[in-house]
């Protein structure tokens, strides 16, 4: 699992595909979940990083 960090929130997806402008984001099922423009994601992080990370330091 990824998860997309956005200036408004984030997003959590299984797999995303890059295209020339941004990501496209896919759930579990292969289904679409949002598209986000590379002007606006400020990371992409591996879920399990995250989780790790989550209970010794912050990483924001």
């Amino acid at each position: 699992m990824y998860r997309a960090i956005l200036p408004e929130g984030q997003i959590v997806c299984e797999r995303y595909d890059h295209t020339d402008n941004g990501l496209e984001l896919y759930d579990d099922n292969d289904r679409f979940l949002a598209f986000v423009p590379y002007s606006n994601l400020h990371a992409l992080l591996d879920e399990e990083v995250y989780e790790e990370d989550e209970n010794d330091r912050s990483i924001m």
